[in-house]
């Protein structure tokens, strides 16, 4: 087994447990253990496409938002064992049925395993870029490991405040630890390339605002728009969508959808910036026919 997984120190977490032998932070162990494996078209228009995206669906999260639409996956609690060689077969049957890419969702707390299955269908002749879709909460460390390897970046960045990573993620650490493993991924691909409408490589940097947190979406736009230009992307995302338990006991300044007023405000603060790399949602987005079934369909 991998050493990297023992102690494990792939994210912030640095829970330093043998995860051969039980789960740590991310809760789940060293085996791969994926929800879905499927043509993804709810991306951004140039990673989906006509097509669609090919995403694979890891179970586990080292992030634990308490907010989270995927808490089924992303707490170890769905999801198929599976080996790497499977993994490397599922990557060439989304390549059959006209992926534009390979779209490794959450897959952070797997990457030992994940860089050497990407090397193996790279030799094999898989020919669509790889991407990695993450939370940022990533050691840059960890994200060096797969430079050559990773052809497009699909990170979020979620928080610029530490109290507010603290309070919904438990991660009062997150702001630094997700500016510098974005500025590692544009390191990597520092310019983002299209083959027509669909990219090739590059950044795409998502930012999901909460209710009542619009000041911080225009602080992170700013600061990733100040940072690094028109070098990136920007995706703002209006899909928050509160649950019915958690956030309604405990969380309730963020248990409503995000208003009209409030996502049109962050949008037209990033058009007033000049930002013209950018994406956005419309008013569908919202609730839960976005998020997919995690049912083991394609693993």
């Amino acid at each position: 087994m991998h050493s990297e997984y023992n102690p494990c120190r792939l994210c912030p977490r640095d829970c330093g447990i043998d995860r051969t032998i039980r789960t740590g932070a991310c809760r789940v162990g060293s085996a791969l253990q994926v929800s879905r494996a499927s043509l993804h078209m709810w991306e951004e228009p140039c990673i989906s496409g006509t097509t669609g995206s090919g995403t694979v669906f890891f179970s586990g999260c080292s992030l634990s938002c308490v907010y989270c639409q995927n808490q089924v996956i992303s707490r170890g609690q769905v999801g198929k064992k599976i080996t790497p060689e499977r993994l490397v077969e599922i990557f060439f049957e989304l390549e059959e049925q006209k992926a534009n890419n390979i779209n490794l969702v959450t897959g952070d707390h797997y990457l030992p395993t994940i860089r050497k299955a990407i090397q193996r269908a790279k030799d094999q002749g898989l020919r669509i870029p790889f991407l990695l879709n993450t939370s940022s909460y990533i050691r840059v460390d960890t994200l060096k490991e797969m430079e050559g390897l990773i052809d497009l970046y699909l990170p979020d960045l979620k928080y610029i405040r530490p109290e507010d990573a603290a309070r919904y993620s438990h991660a009062p650490d997150y702001p630094e630890a997700a500016k510098a493993a974005i500025a590692e991924m544009v390191r990597q691909q520092p310019k983002c390339i299209l083959s027509g409408d669909i990219m090739q490589k590059g950044v795409v940097v998502r930012h999901m605002p909460l209710p009542g947190m619009i000041i911080q979406g225009k602080l992170i736009v700013k600061y990733l728009y100040e940072t690094y230009g028109d070098r990136i992307y920007i995706s703002l995302l209006r899909q928050f969508t509160p649950n019915d338990g958690l956030l309604k006991d405990n969380y309730p300044e963020i248990n409503r959808p995000l208003t009209e007023h409030e996502y049109k405000s962050l949008v037209d603060f990033a058009r007033d910036l000049g930002i013209t790399n950018g994406f956005v949602q419309e008013g569908e987005a919202i609730g839960e026919s976005f998020i997919p079934e995690f049912d083991c369909r394609g693993v």
